[in-house]
């Protein structure tokens, strides 16, 4: 829970505020979860703030809602190119995704009980950015995603939203988005370093490297 926290302070998610007259603050909670590997073993306990969504009014706190998500058909074909042509898998994950979305509108929130600031406890926060739990989350974070990989060359695909490929002469790369996991498919090691560099400089990620269990499937790596 401290570490969400230092992560929305270095994210700069929002700003403490009085509650504007006319406006009621959504409320947040924790949501707790258990990361385990394919083998079941714990990787890692995480904790995430937040927002009640379900109390925002359309057109008031929130417009688009809509974001694409990658289909397994497109996760299938990925895995049949790296497969007939050899390609490097790796796999990383975004840290905060939620938290890189700039917000348009104007919302409000409780701030988060157990971490009221001193003296300011009947301030509300005024949220910068998105995050979990609110309606225009996962539209705002595809949004800032799809802005920074195009601006580096990465064309989006006219089918599938969140399936991205670069080509640099006789090379080229694959990024496949699912919310916060990314999948990195390409002929060259060299330009998968490249893309990870950009994808690690913009975002808050964790890399994962050689993709061995990536949505609920098993990926078996033959080494002969």
């Amino acid at each position: 829970m401290r570490d969400e926290m230092q992560s929305m302070s270095n994210n700069n998610v929002w700003e403490l505020v009085d509650l504007p007259k006319g406006y009621k603050p959504i409320g947040c909670k924790w949501v707790f979860k258990t990361k385990r590997d394919n083998k079941g073993n714990v990787e890692r306990y995480k904790a995430w703030l937040v927002a009640k969504g379900y109390t925002q009014r359309e057109g008031i706190d929130f417009t688009e809602t809509f974001s694409p998500v990658s289909t397994k058909d497109s996760f299938r074909l990925i895995m049949a190119l790296v497969a007939h042509f050899d390609l490097e898998l790796h796999q990383m994950d975004v840290k905060t995704s939620f938290l890189n979305g700039d917000l348009s509108e104007e919302v409000y929130m409780s701030q988060p009980k157990g971490f009221e600031a001193n003296g300011k406890k009947n301030m509300v926060c005024r949220l910068k950015r998105s995050i979990y739990g609110l309606k225009q989350a996962s539209h705002q974070w595809y949004l800032k995603f799809d802005k920074i990989v195009t601006s580096f060359g990465f064309i989006e695909n006219k089918f599938d939203q969140c399936v991205y490929m670069k080509v640099n002469g006789s090379k080229y790369i694959f990024i496949v988005l699912y919310i916060d996991d990314i999948l990195l498919a390409s002929s060259d090691v060299n330009l998968l370093n490249d893309t990870k560099r950009i994808l690690s400089t913009n975002f808050n990620m964790k890399d994962l490297r050689e993709a061995y269990f990536v949505l609920g499937i098993e990926i078996y790596h033959d080494r002969s």
